[in-house]
Formats: structure tokens, C-alpha cells, sequence
């Protein structure tokens, strides 16, 4: 008989269970977890190493949540700072127990919030060192975001008699936003990167330009078109005419 284990799993976010709490479980364990499993394990007895874990987990879970709870507060306009607060701490948990994957997501979504408080400087320092952590792991879904949210964040940083400078470094950034979004067939990434930088245009004039690049990435959706980025990509195309 054919036998094809170990196998090549997506764990990410999946619940898995172990049975049985002693070395081998643990070792099974461990594997789960750094491939992003949730692990629920089930023994009369475990080993003192399997204990920590199942801590350690409900401490992820609770930074998790705390994250994801100042996101969407941050995003209904309620009190950003506080929110941008609680995403530090989330993230200073996980660095706490070693907890390394989805990190450039966390700090994107941080990114986002230095933005809507204008903590330009920390916002920009927040994307590069998501953008390392990209590079050096490999973990790459949120690459198109973090690149865009680096044009906003120049954008921002506007001096007078600089603007030519910033506009040409954040259209670049959001034309890798793009580029990226495009390789990996991240047609989100793309559509809200296709608008900031079709925003940018059309503050400089270029309405055509404007509306045929983001014509391109809305014409592909046939749906969820009530969604926040379908709805500001439709007003830009009707304000671009």
C-alpha cells in the first residue's frame, strides 16, 4: 500500500485535536500549532509542556480578540487612539510567547490606525517593519495592503513645496500595491489600491486614466457591491464622470 504521510496541510485558523497528553503528543502538537492550527487537547494526563500551550493559546485568542475589537471600533469612527492603544497590547502579546504568524496583518491594521490619528512617522516606521517581516517570512497575503497604506501614509506627510515629491513616491507605492495584488489574483487588494491611486489621480487632473484603471478592477465584481470598498470605488467613478 501506498503510504503518503507527513502530508501538506493549510492549518491556518483550523481546529484540530490531539489525543493523548504525553511526549508524542506533544511533538504532534507543537507541528499543529506553527502551522497556525487552533489545538484542542484531550488526556487524562498531559505533559507539563502541553499545559503552557493550551494557556499560551487562550492568551492568543484573547489578543486576537482585543485586536479585532479595536479594528472595528477604530473603523466605526469610535475612539481611534484607544483602539490603536489595544492593538499595541495585542501585538505586545504575541511577541511575549513568541507568536509570529499573521504579524504583518496586525501591524498593517496598526499602520491604519496611525494614519486616521496623523502619526505619519510611526505609521510609515509600523509599515516597514511589517514589510520586513513579509520578506523575511514569506507571508505575503498582506503585502498589496501594506504597500498602499505606505502611499496614503506619504501622501499625508505633504510639505508645502514638496507635493510633486510625495505624489511620485506614493504613486509608486500604490502601483506595487497593485502589481503585487495582480500577481497573487488578490482582486480586493487590487480594487482598493486601483482607488487610492485612481484618488490621486483624479486630484491631479488625470480623469481618464483615473476612470479606465479603476473601470478595469470594478467591472470584474458581480457582487458585494454594498461593501465599503465597492461603494467608494462607485462614487469615485461617478465623480470622475
Amino acid at each position: 500500500m501506498t503510504r503518503y504521510y507527513p502530508v501538506s496541510l493549510a492549518l491556518g485558523g483550523r481546529q484540530c485535536v490531539v489525543l493523548g497528553g504525553g511526549p508524542l503528543a506533544a511533538e504532534k502538537m507543537h507541528g499543529l500549532l506553527r502551522g497556525g492550527a487552533h489545538v484542542t487537547v484531550i488526556a487524562a494526563e498531559a505533559e507539563a509542556e502541553i499545559r503552557l500551550a493550551n494557556e499560551q493559546a487562550m492568551t492568543l485568542w484573547g489578543a486576537q480578540g482585543t485586536i479585532m475589537r479595536a479594528v472595528a471600533l477604530m473603523r466605526q469612527g469610535k475612539n481611534t487612539e484607544e483602539g490603536a492603544a489595544q492593538i499595541r497590547q495585542g501585538l505586545s502579546i504575541f511577541r511575549a510567547v513568541g507568536f509570529q504568524i499573521a504579524q504583518p496583518a496586525y501591524l498593517a491594521m496598526l499602520a491604519e490606525a496611525c494614519g486616521r490619528m496623523a502619526q505619519v512617522g510611526e505609521g510609515l516606521t509600523v509599515v516597514a517593519e511589517a514589510l520586513a517581516i513579509v520578506r523575511r517570512t514569506g507571508e505575503c497575503h498582506y503585502e498589496p495592503e501594506l504597500y498602499r497604506l505606505q502611499g496614503e501614509l506619504t501622501l499625508q506627510s505633504q510639505r508645502p513645496g514638496l507635493q510633486s515629491t510625495v505624489d511620485e513616491a506614493a504613486e509608486q507605492c500604490f502601483h506595487q500595491a497593485i502589481a503585487v495584488a495582480r500577481t497573487q489574483h488578490a482582486k480586493s487588494w487590487e480594487l482598493r489600491a486601483a482607488t487610492s491611486l485612481a484618488r490621486l489621480w483624479h486630484r491631479q487632473g488625470k480623469q481618464v486614466p483615473a476612470r479606465h484603471l479603476l473601470e478595469d478592477i470594478y467591472g470584474w465584481f458581480t457582487e458585494g457591491f454594498d461593501t465599503v470598498d465597492l461603494r467608494e470605488a462607485k462614487v469615485l467613478l461617478e465623480a470622475l464622470g
